[in-house]
């Protein structure tokens, strides 16, 4: 075994401990018997919502408004989600649905070879 395939399985382990690590660490300090703490509780509530905020602003960082397609096909997948997702509840079905509308979107309806627009 060369000293390359030594660091690849090295990285493999320490990735694979750190990963059982986090995964384990929430059961451990707070097990079945003992309170979550509030601080834990506030970030489990307010957390997941930033963090897509986040998403949605980092992807729609580079949209134009002002040159074709003028950001058609990311509104209409942003108001997929959100309307299956309402109606729904089911997070995987919204993602799902919105990619496909934002895909058919940018590769069919709008894209630069054969858009019906053009």
């Amino acid at each position: 075994m060369n000293s390359s395939n030594i660091y690849t399985l090295s990285a493999i382990l320490v990735i694979a401990a750190v990963t059982f690590g986090t995964r384990v660490a929430p059961f451990i300090f707070f097990g079945k018997d003992k309170a979550t703490p509030k601080y834990i509780v506030y970030i489990g509530n307010y957390l997941p919502p930033a963090v897509i905020a986040m998403l949605i602003i980092y992807c729609l960082r580079n949209v134009s408004l002002f040159t074709f397609p003028f950001g058609i096909p990311e509104i209409l997948g942003i108001i997929t989600v959100v309307v299956l997702h309402i109606w729904k509840r089911n997070n995987l079905i919204s993602i799902i649905c919105g990619t496909i509308v934002y895909m058919i979107a940018i590769q069919y309806i709008f894209s630069n070879n054969e858009s019906i627009f053009r």
